[in-house]
């Protein structure tokens, strides 16, 4: 009976480790079949991962204008590979925390819409000088326009990716728009002034960025204007969107801040209607913007531009000024001699720029500059 009971016991532990040496080979080989499908599908992501074209995200590929982490900015140039819905898309976003994590310093984007050079170059050169770290310049100039820029000039890789504009043509918006987004790129820029390669500045670099950087409002010229080349533009088609009740005019020369700016460049709304109904001499460069601004945001609108132009000789385009016209008197007038408000208060600094001004008269622009506009 003992015999028995000894045989029966070794037999089930036979049985027993026989069972556990089957259960150990079945969890070796599963752990190995793991292992190798782990091996292999890490090898495949890492291809794909290598080889595979991310579509549903804009291409890095080129620099982007973006501030430096220190307070001395360089950017780079201004030249990218991005379309222009990618360009809109980008300037369109607004960082949720509004402190930014690294000294810098606020600057004036002068963006420069132009058909060539900026013919006015040398005067800009000398207005720049010695300011480093508080502009940003962007040159939109016809994209056949292939002439080289000095390297020691401030205007050296600031031409942006363009395309042909057309007077007249509701196209200048989109130009406009794309200077913006460029200069939108640079979180330090935050104010955005358009010019042209006839303008000039009326005042030193340290009194225009003062002006700009203290002021509480938009400068975009927008009032109601009765008349064929006023409310005679305005299409009915533009219903409900725009009412006639809302139409304005304006200058289509600029003084914004970063805000209103990323609003314009974001703008899915207004812009397509002004695209399709403002043409056939709709004029939209003067009609858009200030229309735009007077129905979204006109309580931060001075509803006045900083850029003198002279319209009393009539015409579809303004006076030019040639190198006789450009005197001592002349500019001291462009310079003081009217008033407006200013943050609520009367000055009489009422233009920090003008056009337009024909190059042969840059020769006294350079003279008169130091004495009257006081550069360095």
């Amino acid at each position: 009976m003992k015999n028995n009971q000894q045989e029966r016991s070794l037999a089930a532990a036979r049985l027993l480790s026989h069972a556990q040496s089957h259960m150990f080979s079945f969890f070796v080989s599963h752990v190995l079949v793991f292992a190798s499908g782990l091996l292999i599908g890490i090898t495949l992501t890492t291809f794909s991962f290598k080889n595979l074209s991310l579509n549903f995200l804009p291409s890095l590929s080129t620099p982007i204008p973006i501030s430096t982490l220190n307070n001395q900015t360089q950017v780079t140039k201004a030249m990218h590979d991005m379309t222009e819905e990618e360009l809109l898309w980008r300037a369109s976003m607004v960082p949720t925390i509004k402190e930014m994590p690294y000294k810098h310093t606020p600057k004036v984007a002068f963006m420069f819409l132009t058909k060539g050079p900026v013919l006015l170059g040398p005067l800009w050169e000398r207005f720049f000088k010695g300011n480093e770290g508080f502009y940003s310049i962007y040159v939109h100039s016809h994209p056949s326009f292939n002439d080289t820029v000095p390297q020691s000039s401030v205007f050296h890789r600031r031409r942006i990716p363009s395309k042909e504009v057309r007077w007249g043509d509701f196209n200048i918006v989109g130009a406009e728009r794309r200077l913006l987004a460029n200069a939108l790129l640079d979180f330090s820029n935050q104010r955005f002034v358009l010019l042209s390669e006839s303008c000039i500045p009326l005042f030193n670099f340290s009194t225009i960025y003062n002006y700009l950087m203290n002021s509480t409002e938009n400068f975009v010229e927008a009032y109601d204007m009765p008349g064929a080349v006023g409310r005679g533009r305005y299409s009915p088609r533009m219903r409900p969107l725009v009412n006639l009740s809302q139409w304005r005019k304006g200058s289509q020369w600029f003084q914004i801040d970063r805000a209103l700016a990323i609003e314009i460049v974001s703008d899915q709304q207004y812009f397509p209607v002004f695209k399709k109904y403002c043409r056939n001499g709709c004029y939209g460069d003067e009609h858009y913007l200030p229309t735009f601004v007077s129905i979204m945001f006109w309580k931060r609108n001075s509803n006045r531009t900083l850029t003198w132009v002279d319209w009393s000789r009539g015409g579809p385009h303004p006076a030019r000024f040639m190198r006789q016209d450009v005197t001592i008197d002349f500019l001291k007038r462009l310079r003081h001699g009217r008033t407006c408000q200013y943050n609520g208060k009367s000055t009489n600094i009422c233009h920090l720029f003008a056009r337009k001004f024909n190059p042969q008269g840059l020769d006294r622009l350079l003279r008169f500059a130091p004495r009257i506009m006081q550069f360095n």
